[in-house]
């Protein structure tokens, strides 16, 4: 199984990413799939989910409004739209496979290696 996510890098404040992570090795429309994020010197935390058939999807209360997580199942990929980012997002955000689109990182069996996002001003 490989989870390969990509579309990290640099931003400004207020500006907008979309994060890609593509799957391979498991029956993806199968997998619910979650976003963590860890910040230097923070624990990992949840910051959304979405159900294998993309019709429920979870968000962490940082985000307030501003991430929406999405699928392609023919494409076996899920992405992580982010808005209006500021320093406090800067952090390596890891995608993850699980059976329920749980907010705790132990209902997830498989993990990507991460793709660092930076904020600046």
């Amino acid at each position: 199984v490989q989870l390969q996510a990509s579309g990290g890098g640099s931003v400004q404040t207020g500006g907008s990413l979309r994060l890609s992570c593509a799957v391979s090795g498991l029956t993806f429309s199968s997998y619910a799939m979650g976003w963590f994020r860890q910040a230097p010197g923070k624990e990992r935390e949840f910051a959304g989910a979405i159900s294998a058939s993309g019709m429920t999807t979870t968000y962490g209360n940082f985000v307030q409004g501003r991430f929406t997580v999405s699928r392609n199942n023919a494409k076996n990929t899920v992405y992580l739209s982010m808005n209006s980012l500021n320093a406090e997002d800067t952090a390596v955000y890891y995608c993850a496979a699980g059976r329920y689109h749980g907010v705790s990182q132990e209902e997830y069996d498989y993990w990507g290696q991460g793709t660092l996002v930076t904020v600046s001003s």
